[in-house]
């Protein structure tokens, strides 16, 4: 059994950012691409699974080197609970690391601690990259405020949790707002 590896879920490009989409930002799509293979590329030289909803994911991933594991999941919740009851046997904890993180420099050298371990976003509620021991019944909770739901699903599971508020991975681009930080 292999330590740890990065999980990396992608949605299609031509789909993703809907609030970037709305708020009229230019070139969403060729963004999106950006910025997940700049997260795909940072994880090196770990082990990365891309969560792929499309064959054009799945292309995009296979072209960047990395494995992919293919999803028919109704919402990312469920794309990440069935990739982490599929690779509970091969690895020993998952990084879910999302696709869109501003500055994703270092993920590859990322040594947490033992438990879980949660990186906020800059709002300290939501969750850009989670650290989940597998073989444990953790259940994932992505979402408005998840960093609050999976410190108590941490809690539920009585395994050590660790928070993260002031990474250079806390800045993941959502809203307008994100896109015009980004260029400063």
């Amino acid at each position: 059994m292999t330590s740890q590896a990065f999980v990396v879920p992608l949605k299609r490009f031509d789909v993703a950012k809907d609030r970037l989409r709305r708020g009229q930002v230019a070139g969403v799509t060729a963004l999106a691409q950006e910025l997940a293979t700049q997260v795909i590329r940072s994880c090196a030289p770990q082990h990365v699974i891309v969560l792929s909803e499309s064959n054009d994911i799945t292309h995009f991933a296979r072209e960047l080197g990395v494995e992919v594991l293919e999803s028919d999941a109704s919402d990312l919740n469920e794309a990440v609970q069935n990739a982490y009851e599929c690779l509970g046997d091969r690895f020993e904890r998952l990084i879910v690391a999302h696709g869109d993180l501003q500055n994703p420099v270092g993920l590859g050298e990322f040594a947490p601690a033992a438990g879980v371990t949660i990186v906020t976003d800059h709002h300290a509620r939501g969750t850009n990259v989670l650290v989940v021991p597998t073989g444990i019944d953790f259940h994932f909770a992505f979402g408005p405020s998840s960093a609050i739901g999976h410190q108590r699903e941490a809690e539920r599971l009585g395994v050590t949790c660790h928070l993260i508020t002031d990474s250079p991975w806390r800045f993941d681009v959502d809203e307008p707002a994100d896109v015009r930080r980004a260029a400063e």
